[in-house]
């Protein structure tokens, strides 16, 4: 992978930019806000000082000594202009001539922008000048008289300053973003790691290995993706486990009539088998056939449940006749295997479908014949919304209880005649109704309860009123 596309480098040069940018407009703010207040400083200082100067100009006869004086008390260049004003009346003035306290190497200021502007408009102007190479601070004032007073000073050593500063920002915002780029590598690095190490447990859950869980002690949102990932590989792992259980079984529970089929197919070809022989051979092999074609039925049922292709109808269902239906169906059957079985049936009406309400309820009987011992009575009852198959068997161990709706699952852990799907399929068919199968179990017996919702009440036929007339043909 290209390492400038990493979410390191990635981070590394975002970190860099956030911290360029921070420090350009700490450069853009503090720069020329520290400029403007060093030349204000100098600008204001003159101001202060030229009123001293300005009022002691009339009384001045030697300039030389008089200029040294001023500049050593203003800290400034002192210049003193006679000025021309046309006769015209026009406020433009022209500098005749000057003093000046600067005797060497001095820049020229006989047309000084701020005293020819403090001449023309007689009052106080203040600025920056550039002369030559270097920049000056001045301020101007008219004199009693044809004059005009220039305080000028080089602004050189304040603006070093300046560029002190601006010097030492530039390196430290280099140096900040080397920092910046080093640790945020660094950092990022780190970050990307867990990722990799979160990639990598990915691509070994994809590749069907469970054993190993995914760590990561971190409290951010990564901790939490890590976390989660282990509660995916935890529940990928039960469900390989299932499916494996699942074919591990639907293989047995095939293989076994298969053989048995075969085996009394190989019997029968025996010519000397009796008639009465060869007619039980053929009633067992006839219920090998039924258990196949359940097991072909219940492996298709769920095949439909889990796509949810599975169609359920919506209607009334009367508990009260499905209840003695199945009464009716088992009563045989549990009267062979010695099962009192009873019924106790009251008005009940639910929405739900009736061929699936009858399937749940032949699987809890079935249930309760094959694993209570012979003269346990079984109930069968239906009351508002619910119908209920209770025996009065042993009862299911409470560790058990939890998963007896799982798939395959054996409460002995032996391999019992069916399918062992029958009250899988029976839970899933009640919760595609709108409903719940549950199961309460202790030593004295265990219940099963189907818990469908209610059906509407039937609207009530209107009575008909004493003066209302009688239709034609119809009866009184």
């Amino acid at each position: 992978m290209n390492p400038f596309r990493s979410v390191g480098a990635r981070l590394s040069l975002a970190l860099v930019v956030v911290v360029a940018l921070a420090l350009t407009l700490v450069y853009v703010i503090v720069v020329p806000s520290l400029r403007q207040r060093l030349v204000d400083a100098k600008i204001n200082r003159m101001r202060d000082a030229l009123p001293g100067v300005v009022a002691d100009i009339p009384n001045t006869v030697l300039w030389g000594d008089k200029l040294d004086k001023w500049r050593q008390r203003t800290d400034a260049r002192v210049s003193v202009f006679s000025i021309s004003i046309p006769a015209s009346g026009k406020r433009k003035a022209t500098i005749q001539g000057f003093q000046d306290s600067c005797h060497a190497e001095c820049a020229d200021l006989s047309n000084d922008p701020i005293a020819v502007a403090a001449a023309s408009s007689r009052t106080r102007k203040s600025g920056t000048v550039r002369h030559g190479n270097f920049e000056a601070a001045e301020v101007a004032a008219p004199v009693a008289g044809d004059a005009v007073v220039l305080l000028s000073a080089n602004l050189r050593d304040p603006l070093a300053n300046v560029h002190t500063v601006q010097r030492r920002l530039v390196e430290a915002g280099v140096l900040a973003m080397l920092l910046a780029l080093a640790l945020g590598y660094g950092a990022s690095f780190l970050f990307a790691r867990r990722i990799r190490r979160l990639e990598t447990a990915a691509e070994r859950i994809a590749a069907g290995r469970f054993d190993e869980p995914v760590i990561d002690n971190g409290a951010d949102e990564l901790g939490q993706l890590a976390r989660a990932f282990d509660r995916m590989r935890l529940r990928l792992a039960q469900l390989e486990r299932a499916r494996r259980e699942f074919i591990g079984n639907a293989s047995h529970e095939l293989r076994t009539p298969l053989f048995s089929l075969r085996g009394f197919i190989e019997l029968l070809t025996d010519e000397e088998l009796d008639e009465a022989t060869r007619s039980e051979f053929l009633d067992t092999m006839r219920e090998q056939v039924d258990r196949l074609q359940r097991l072909a039925e219940d492996l298709l049922d769920l095949t439909r449940l889990d796509a949810g292709r599975m169609h359920i109808e919506r209607q009334r269902v009367d508990l009260h006749e499905l209840a003695e239906d199945l009464h009716d169906e088992f009563r045989a059957v549990a009267l062979s295997t010695g099962h009192p079985l009873d019924l106790a049936a009251g008005r009940a009406s639910v929405l739900g479908d009736e061929g699936r309400v009858l399937r749940i309820g032949r699987a809890l009987i079935e249930n309760a014949l094959v694993h209570t011992p012979p003269g346990t009575r079984i109930v069968v009852k239906a009351e508002r919304n619910t119908l209920s198959v209770a025996d009065e068997g042993p009862g299911i161990p409470a560790e058990h209880l939890s998963n007896i709706f799982d798939r395959f699952y054996r409460v002995d852990g032996a391999r019992a005649s069916g399918s062992g799907l029958g009250l899988a399929i029976a839970k899933e068919l009640a919760e595609a109704m709108g409903g719940a199968l549950t199961a309460a179990s202790a030593p004295s017996g265990t219940t099963f309860t189907l818990e469908l919702p209610a059906a509407p009440l039937a609207p009530a036929s209107r009575p008909r009123q004493p003066d209302e007339l009688t239709p034609l043909g119809g009866r009184t």
